[in-house]
């Protein structure tokens, strides 16, 4: 059932992003067919100026489909559709009347004029631009109001309720359906613009916190779990650990052979460490492990980290590379400093590397 949800999901996404890339197009060829039906019903209706009015509609949003295929058009598509569906309601109400709901298209544009100059125009203008046209449409619906007040339509047609309400509801639901869609695609482009900027966001996240190379944390996140772990008083341990005569790897096998051994290693320190601490790439090929368990304990998770190190097979394009690990320990204690700590982890490290390396002291 889960799996079910989710594909249906999935699927009605999908059909947003669709009407959010190709919205424009859909919009020229909506409005072009619904202007092809009106050309038909005034042709039966036998109201001659909006069937001329009409067919120039539908030339209109032809000519526009064939604009939007080239760069930079965008803005004058919209302005001709603005034009037109304005010029078109005040027709209709000149020739038939208020009644059959033609006007209600004029009410869909306010909307629209803030959805799209926000999107076409830059800076402060894209206020000022739809704010402007918004109320034009509104001086035009008035406009439209007034005419049929102090003059009769041009044609008295002479039509049944049902038809009249027919042709009422039609214009209803187009003007609805229109609002509808446009309102579902502004809140998908809200949608896709918030998860695009905490997708930046964690990307940056990341990269100021870890270790482009390793992908482990670095200092400035280390000293981040410092901190909070001096601020809840807890005890923790740290680990100082450095790869053993590291630079003769990458003498011997070249710097990309170094690389590898060095994420390689990284992987291990993490998997090994999983949820009792922190690894971070101190510097160099020193790697500093926060434990969050006792001395005891962390003796055991460097000492099963160093023989998984030690018994490693690093594949090095066609060469195959051995590497050890020493690792300094030191527990934390109240009334010492972190520095101090890492000193102590640091000076354990330097006492295992003269005295034979690949081992761990505490």
């Amino acid at each position: 059932m889960k799996e079910n949800t989710a594909d249906r999901e999935s699927r009605i996404f999908r059909f947003l992003l669709f009407l959010s890339n190709y919205k424009f197009h859909l919009t020229i060829f909506s409005i072009g067919v619904v202007h092809t039906l009106f050309f038909l019903l005034f042709l039966f209706l036998h109201v001659t100026p909006m069937v001329v009015f009409n067919l120039f509609s539908v030339l209109t949003y032809l000519s526009c489909g064939i604009m939007l295929r080239k760069p930079g058009r965008l803005f004058r598509v919209f302005l001709a559709t603005y034009f037109e569906i304005l010029l078109h309601s005040l027709a209709a109400a000149i020739c038939i009347g208020w009644q059959y709901g033609f006007t209600m298209y004029i009410l869909a544009l306010i909307p629209f004029c803030y959805y799209m100059c926000n999107n076409l125009v830059s800076g402060r203008k894209r206020y000022i631009a739809a704010t402007l046209l918004g109320f034009i449409a509104f001086l035009a619906f008035a406009g439209c109001r007034m005419i049929i007040l102090f003059r009769p339509p041009l044609y008295s047609l002479s039509l049944s309720p049902v038809f009249l309400f027919l042709i009422y509801m039609f214009n209803a639901v187009c003007t609805c359906i229109f609002m509808i869609v446009f309102s579902l695609i502004f809140l998908l482009e809200i949608h896709l613009s918030d998860s695009k900027l905490r997708s930046q966001n964690e990307l940056l996240e990341k990269l100021a916190n870890t270790d482009p190379l390793t992908g482990l944390y670095n200092r400035r996140s280390m000293q981040v779990f410092l901190d909070h772990a001096m601020e809840s008083g807890r005890d923790f341990c740290l680990a100082m650990c450095d790869i053993d005569d590291f630079k003769k790897v990458n003498d011997t096998y070249g710097h990309d052979a170094g690389d590898i051994v060095l994420k390689e290693i990284a992987e291990i320190m993490k998997e090994q460490t999983g949820s009792q601490g922190y690894v971070c790439r101190w510097g160099g090929e020193e790697i500093l492990i926060f434990s969050s368990v006792n001395t005891e304990q962390t003796c055991a998770m460097m000492e099963k980290i160093r023989r998984s190190i030690c018994n490693h097979i690093f594949v090095c394009g066609e060469k195959l590379v051995r590497c050890s690990v020493t690792v300094g320990v030191s527990a934390h204690r109240t009334g010492r400093s972190v520095e101090d700590t890492v000193t102590e982890a640091d000076y354990n490290l330097y006492y295992g590397k003269k005295n034979g390396k690949n081992r761990v002291v505490a």
